[in-house]
């Protein structure tokens, strides 16, 4: 049984796996981790492995709590992948797209396979059929950019996102749900079509907390469920177990 801890700026995800099956996942604030982690091992003795993601260093008493319970595998570049990594600048690259191509791999093997993160940032990765990781791109998120265009000029108004937009927009609010949503899911479509040229066969899939408001219909795309990332954080620790 494997513990696999998901440490973000606010939030901690904590999930219980037996072997590939997720049997209970929580979130909660960073300063709630301690006692729910007790309460974890309380009701999970079985519990033999552990995986840390973090994009911010979480507190060492708290990942300390975790190393004097179980074996623990911090995700960082040194740790091995079920999948060639080919970033030319792996110690920078992000531990949840590190996740995301995995569970790429574990769930869609032998297809070439992007993966669009629709969240604080939009990030693209991409995997060959042969588990090669190429790279991809980062942009800004849907509401990084509503917040921009109102933090960096004196007289527009922040606007709250919606799924759909006129093209033309007919006032300041519409003209800003126009440019912003429209663009991202130009932007989005165009990637789409660029990676399908190069890459035969191509499967998309989305995710994120705003996979569902700029998604556009497109053949072979998929919505991947919430657990997406923890299902590839439990397949890289299951990957480094037989290694």
């Amino acid at each position: 049984m494997n513990l696999v801890v998901d440490a973000g700026n606010t939030f901690v995800k904590t999930a219980v796996f037996q072997n590939s099956t997720l049997l209970e996942k929580h979130v909660f604030r960073k300063e709630d981790f301690l006692k729910n982690f007790q309460n974890l091992r309380k009701k999970f003795p079985e519990i033999q492995k552990s995986i840390l993601s973090s994009v911010t260093a979480l507190d060492e008493l708290l990942e300390n709590e975790v190393k004097k319970s179980y074996p623990l595998l911090h995700l960082d570049e040194k740790v091995k992948l079920p999948f060639k990594n080919k970033y030319g600048t792996p110690e920078t690259l992000g531990k949840d797209r590190i996740a995301l191509v995995a569970a790429a791999v574990n769930e869609y093997p032998g297809k070439n396979v992007l993966i669009i993160d629709a969240g604080t940032c939009i990030t693209y990765d991409f995997k060959t059929r042969e588990e090669v990781y190429l790279g991809g791109a980062i942009s800004p998120g849907l509401e990084m950019r509503f917040k921009s265009l109102h933090k960096f000029t004196a007289n527009l108004p922040l606007v709250k996102p919606k799924p759909e937009a006129e093209l033309i927009g007919n006032s300041t609010e519409s003209s800003i749900l126009s440019g912003i949503i429209n663009g991202i899911k130009m932007e989005l479509k165009g990637s789409i079509e660029s990676y399908s040229s190069k890459f035969e066969d191509l499967t998309v899939i989305f995710t994120g907390g705003d996979s569902q408001i700029l998604s556009i219909p497109l053949k072979n795309s998929i919505f991947a469920n919430s657990n997406f990332l923890l299902e590839g954080l439990n397949f890289i620790l299951e990957f480094n177990k037989t290694q």
